[in-house]
């Protein structure tokens, strides 16, 4: 194995460590002050089979995003209202600190959980400034295939 070196390192190495631990710090300290936001949106998609619910700032850049099946819900259970709500109550202890206030909501889709997430948002404290039902409807949509001749 043989003997094993030990390095001594002089008083200025270490200042320096220690000065680029200290802007390094101070990078990381800017970088959680600019995710500071006070306008977002929420965007909730309640499928058949699942609840997700992203939060965007007003350009749309994603801050957090959470779903039923993220927090441990398996099966049927993640469509319930039960398991949206609890989606919804992750989301705003995600986004209590530095996430928006005020909100924008989008809901899409049309899964059970729609109506509970929205409920568990605005009881959970948040400020909702306008609520949008954003479901693709198909009206008319393409032209049928020719019928069939045996």
């Amino acid at each position: 194995m043989g003997k094993k070196k030990i390095v001594e390192k002089s008083k200025e190495e270490l200042l320096k460590e220690t000065e680029s631990l200290e802007t390094t710090l101070a990078k990381k300290t800017q970088q959680a002050v600019k995710q500071k936001v006070e306008q977002g949106r929420i965007y909730i998609n309640a499928t058949y089979n699942n609840t997700m619910i992203t939060v965007t700032d007003n350009r749309g850049n994603v801050i957090t995003w959470m779903s039923s099946g993220s927090i441990g819900f398996s099966g049927p259970k993640k469509a319930t209202p039960f398991a949206a709500s609890k989606v919804a109550e992750a989301i705003v202890q995600k986004i209590q600190r530095s996430g928006p206030t005020d909100v924008e909501v989008l809901v899409r889709g049309l899964g059970s959980g729609r109506d509970a997430a929205i409920r568990s948002l605005a009881a959970k404290g948040l400020n909702i400034t306008s609520l949008k039902d954003v479901t693709p409807i198909p009206h008319n949509g393409p032209r049928p295939r020719k019928v069939r001749r045996v």
